[in-house]
């Protein structure tokens, strides 16, 4: 008699590991706990530890796929043909903005402007941006308006009693029925890009010395498009010049803001990027004409800051995964993580995920110190370009690592790291891609004296701790001066941001760590690829730091 097995018997699940839920992002990760005690964050350590909290829940784990496996969809017109351009997502992208809203992410340094703001709300940025980071997409339009809103007082006083709610309200209603808001941007248009000022949308004021304007023009890239208002550039008669517009006019009509079509993009698919046209729209300018670029960097300055937050977190849960991978997994008749070999690469990954945490937070501190324009606000000005540029272009290269070490599993839709994936290469896009960026920071340079001092103070502090270090400093001011070669810059500000990093792992990072990036980024001792560190680095001491 032949015995058939059974589907029970041929589909037990072996050498599987087991869902990665309900954690707390927070307790679980010693470098986000350590940075932000130290860099002033510490009042508000039992908030970030229950967003970590939250956010590792299996329910907001679950938003996360629902939101990207449902993108919006865009609605021009009702069932009547009246135009109506509303944007609709699923119920867990409100789910999402509920939490992050609620936690205060949008707009806690403004809300609560004490030392340590900015970090406590970055420690949470990072926490978030590791479950779904599409939907921070807005959150952080909103954070970071507000600078450029307070160039215009009457604006401000407003506007930020809605932009300093902590309540979530996606209905599309005039301002004044409104409980909360969420804003977005428009400044790039599809003959310039990054060029701006080769804009071609028009302002005309509605009378002679008039702050109010009507913008007729098309934009290539908005930025949240179902938000209720929004910065946007345009050409008045005095040149480019910055503009406040809200999707209801202060008489309570609809604006003529017309959403064209949705971006079908290659990530952040939860989150809805379109093409708009504006045709007479009413807005109100936000400082001088002309000044357009100049009042809206403070707006680009803080989302460069979320572009670093999310590529650092984006690391994070890159390695949270391949770790948790690895040590449940086997081959070969070990557990993944006991293989010489693949200890060298997530060592490697470790390594990387705790520069970019420790030099976002150390960033994220200096915007809480920006009043100090002699020497933190000069440090702030030109690391959050060295940081954009460098964290940002790390962050896609680790993840493809990290996704690696899951073998197919890794490729599969139904795990977060193809999502992680995709997301990482926006971070190094959005507001200002890897050359404008590098140049970003020869203009700092060259038009702000003071900032490669106070980048090089910075870095100094930790002389003498290590010879690779010193050694590596010392060339600092020699690559300096090779920025007169343009076609160098992009070397150069790698350097800056290493020295940068390996000057504060040394003092504030694992001793294992600090050497292990001393031996491989500083030293030469590496390879072209990660996992492909010096066999002297004492590789378990630092993954025992990333246990948990």
């Amino acid at each position: 008699m032949i015995v058939l097995a059974s589907m029970s018997q041929t589909h037990e699940v072996l050498n599987q590991p087991p869902p990665l839920v309900d954690y707390n992002l927070f307790e679980t990760d010693p470098i986000l706990t350590e940075a932000l005690r130290r860099e002033g964050g510490e009042w508000a350590q039992e908030k970030v530890k229950e967003f970590g909290r939250r956010v590792g829940s299996v329910e907001a784990i679950q938003w996360g796929f629902q939101a990207n496996e449902n993108p919006p969809v865009l609605h021009t017109h009702d069932r009547y043909g009246h135009r109506v351009d509303e944007v609709e997502f699923h119920p867990a992208w409100h789910n999402l903005m509920q939490l992050s809203i609620e936690f205060g992410l949008h707009n806690l340094p403004w809300r609560e402007p004490r030392d340590g703001a900015h970090v406590a709300r970055a420690a949470m940025m990072m926490i978030a941006s590791q479950n779904e980071y599409g939907h921070l997409c807005p959150i952080s339009m909103t954070y970071s308006i507000v600078p450029s809103l307070r160039k215009e007082p009457k604006i401000a006083k407003e506007w930020e009693p809605l932009l300093h709610s902590t309540t979530y309200d996606p209905r599309f209603l005039p301002t004044k029925q409104k409980k909360g808001m969420i804003c977005g941007m428009a400044m790039t248009e599809k003959q310039g890009g990054s060029d701006v000022r080769a804009n071609t949308t028009r302002a005309v004021p509605v009378s002679a010395g008039s702050v109010e304007y009507l913008i007729t023009g098309h934009k290539w890239f908005c930025s949240a498009p179902m938000s209720d208002a929004f910065l946007v550039l345009a050409q008045a008669p005095g040149g480019l010049s910055c503009f406040f517009l809200p999707r209801w006019t202060p008489d309570g009509e609809k604006n003529r803001f017309f959403i064209q079509r949705l971006k079908d993009k290659l990530g952040n698919r939860s989150n809805a990027s379109s093409e708009v046209e504006f045709e007479g729209a009413w807005a109100h300018r936000i400082g001088e004409e002309g000044r357009g670029v100049a009042t809206i960097i403070e707006m680009v300055n803080h989302t460069r800051l979320d572009c670093v937050i999310g590529s650092a977190g984006g690391m994070r849960q890159a390695v949270v995964q391949a770790l948790h991978h690895t040590r449940h997994r086997k081959a070969f008749g070990k557990f993944l993580i006991d293989q010489p070999l693949m200890q060298n690469v997530l060592t490697d990954l470790c390594i990387e995920s705790e520069a970019a945490t420790i030099l976002m937070m150390r960033l994220a501190r200096a915007f809480d110190q920006q009043k100090n324009k002699d020497q933190e606000g000069a440090f702030r000005r030109i690391t959050s370009a060295v940081a954009k540029y460098w964290v940002c272009k790390r962050g896609p290269m680790h993840v493809a690592e990290a996704l690696e070490c899951l073998g197919g599993n890794g490729f599969v839709e139904e795990g977060i790291m193809p999502r992680l994936y995709r997301e990482m290469p926006l971070n190094s896009i959005w507001e200002g891609s890897g050359n404008v960026i590098a140049l970003d920071v020869v203009r700092a340079l060259e038009k702000e004296p003071g900032t490669f001092e106070a980048l090089q103070q910075e870095i100094n502090l930790a002389k003498g701790a290590d010879k690779r270090l010193d050694t590596f400093i010392d060339r600092l001011q020699k690559d300096r001066n090779e920025l007169q070669s343009l076609t160098s810059v992009r070397r150069v500000v790698e350097n800056l941001a290493l020295a940068l990093q390996g000057s504060l792992l040394v003092r504030f990072g694992h001793p294992a760590v600090a050497d292990a990036f001393f031996a491989s980024r500083l030293s030469g001792d590496w390879g072209h690829a990660f996992g492909t560190l010096p066999s002297k680095v004492d590789f378990q001491a630092i993954l025992k730091r990333f246990s948990w």
